[in-house]
């Protein structure tokens, strides 16, 4: 994480130049409306505005249902659009007609997804408000709180959530009314997680915990008066407003939730799903059944490797009874603390990082460090995930790993070197941490946005492995083939669910028989299916589209072609839609020189 990565434009011209693509002047007039659009943006979206770094609305709370923020976004993303047709696209450079092909892609897609009224869905136990808004107020996420007035911003914001859960109270019950409801399976998790966060008990309830981290340069006085602040509206309106959402959820919303898993059992929700297919996947001509014959596939092809390895550690039973083995062996669960399976992970770390020159020429100034899941979201985490820095700040980037029971931590489960390549290094942090400190990209591009990009780019660096110095023992790369399958079963079960052809205990059953994992994360994994319709689908289908990509490439350039430059042309203008990639890399091989 030492080398330093120039992000001028000269520097990243020097990058391509791996390439000799032909350097033309950015369109200043251009450049002038991604800094209006993104701009404007920040106002309409200020919790992302945060997120990105953009302090100037951190007292603000976006009320994302109402009436009028809705007429708000709509009028924003047309305005845009007809200012983008005025732009012709054979006239600008490759940084600037990506960057008008990934707008053009984004303010089309939020039309059409307004069009579908997802207003009427607000939250779920994985993705909302209500969760994010307890990573800012915990001290340790993304809002700040380091000056008396970050103190006072976060006050405000706090404040105003009481509105939007009031909105999201009568979105849900336009949903009822219309037909569109969550599964009552969903509906139990978020109840819990509203009721914690409605926590009396100061010491307990996460909205305190700024209050016992005050800046040493805060006076006396400050501290009292925020001390007092804070508890009269976390008293008064952060948690009135959690309890709130856990007895509306509970006493009315519960009852007329659907017992049915998926989209398909609602009113309009076969639409809404093939919306959910395109945005995730950014590929227009996939159809729920392609993605779930690819998925059949390929759980076939990786079931055919797992006997390989079940052949090659001497296992001579079934592959589910190798599964079996493999969930209750107390080799592959040798951890006793959390801290023993955190040191795991930051093993992993050590023995990656000297592989990484050979594949990779450049690396993120941003570091990234290895911590447990806080503890209010611990139990519906599922596996380890990451969390984007920000070298401005100086906040690193967190691998974070959920560690409810050390004792039951399995190395092949989230088979732990593929999980930490995918998560960490040179997976998730290496694209997401060079997108966020290019400078030579706008900057309503530099935060993740496409996960058909940034999903499938972590999933096919899992099949770097071996080049990285991983899964040289059996069960390491058991593991691999486990998260892979993993990944290729989310094809099949999303669009099952989804249409109709598996029910949420069904699809639970399918993913224990075709891979290691103990039915409390099968049942984890299917619930997120549920709950983020078509984002599973995203990193399958993703690292396809890059293996096949880097083939017909490597194919095209014969021995000129290098691993490392085509990492590096793939990461130089962040993340895209899997189809704005695919004409960028042509225009790359075309012009590539070594």
């Amino acid at each position: 994480m030492k080398k330093k990565l120039t992000t001028s434009l000269l520097v990243i011209a020097a990058l391509l130049c791996t390439t000799t693509i032909r350097a033309q002047q950015n369109n200043q007039q251009l450049q002038q409306l991604f800094d209006d659009y993104y701009a404007e943006r920040m106002q309409l979206f200020p919790s992302e505005a945060t997120a990105a770094g953009f302090h100037q609305y951190d007292d603000r709370l976006a009320i994302e249902g109402a009436a009028p923020y809705l007429a708000a976004t709509e009028t924003f993303y047309r305005k845009y659009l007809r200012e983008l047709k005025k732009y012709d696209n054979a006239t600008l450079n490759t940084g600037d007609r990506i960057s008008c092909d990934i707008l053009t892609y984004t303010l089309q897609s939020a039309l059409e997804g307004m069009s579908l009224h997802l207003e009427y869905l607000p939250m779920n136990q994985f993705v909302s408000t209500p969760l994010e808004l307890a990573s800012f107020g915990s001290g340790d996420g993304d809002q700040p709180f380091n000056t008396v007035k970050d103190y006072e911003n976060w006050a405000k914001r706090m404040t105003a959530f009481m509105d939007w859960a009031d909105t999201c109270i009568a979105n849900f019950n336009k949903g009822i009314q219309a037909g569109v409801v969550l599964p009552k399976a969903l509906v139990t998790r978020m109840i819990p997680q509203m009721e914690a966060l409605a926590e009396k008990d100061t010491a307990k309830n996460i909205f305190y915990k700024p209050l016992s981290k005050f800046p040493a340069s805060f006076t006396t006085a400050d501290k009292q008066r925020l001390t007092t602040l804070y508890h009269h509206v976390i008293a008064e309106k952060m948690r009135p407003a959690y309890a709130k959402l856990a007895s509306y959820l509970k006493e009315k919303y519960l009852p007329a939730a659907q017992d049915k898993a998926g989209l398909f059992a609602i009113k309009g929700g076969d639409r809404i799903y093939n919306y959910y297919v395109h945005t995730f996947t950014t590929t227009p001509d996939l159809t729920p059944e392609k993605v779930y014959r690819t998925g059949l596939s390929e759980v076939a092809r990786i079931r055919a490797e797992m006997e390989k390895i079940k052949t090659q550690t001497g296992f001579t039973g079934s592959l589910s009874g190798f599964f079996d083995y493999l969930k209750t062996n107390p080799r592959l669960m040798p951890f006793k603390t959390p801290e023993e399976v955190l040191e795991a992970y930051r093993a992993i770390y050590r023995k990656v990082l000297p592989h990484i020159p050979q594949l990779f020429g450049h690396q993120p100034q941003t570091p990234m460090d290895v911590r447990r899941v806080e503890a209010y979201r611990e139990a519906a985490s599922g596996g380890p995930f990451y969390i984007k820095g920000n070298i401005a700040e100086k906040r690193a980037a967190i691998l974070y790993v959920p560690v409810p029971d050390a004792s039951k931590v399995n190395v092949t489960f989230y088979g732990m070197e593929a999980t930490f390549i995918h998560e960490g290094i040179p997976g998730h942090h290496f694209q997401i941490a060079l997108q966020q400190e290019n400078k030579a990209i706008p900057a309503f591009r530099r935060q993740p946005t496409f996960s058909a990009y940034f999903e499938g780019w972590a999933l096919y660096v899992e099949s770097l492995g071996e080049q990285l110095g991983c899964y040289t023992d059996a069960y390491q790369k058991m593991g691999a083939l486990n998260n892979e399958v993993h990944r290729a079963i989310r094809l099949v079960l999303d669009v099952a669910i989804h249409t109709g052809k598996m029910t949420r205990e069904e699809a639970i059953d399918y993913m224990m028989a075709n891979e290691s994992v103990s039915k409390t994360i099968a049942t984890a994994e299917v619930e997120r299916y549920m709950a983020m319709p078509g984002q599973a689908l995203s990193y399958k289908t993703g690292e396809i589209r890059l293996k096949a990509l880097r083939d017909k490439l490597a194919a095209r350039l014969g021995a000129g072609f290098n691993l490392r430059d085509f990492h590096d042309a793939l990461l130089a203008y962040g993340d895209m839609p899997l189809q704005v990639l695919e004409k960028y890399m042509d225009d790359w091989a075309a012009h590539y020189q070594r």
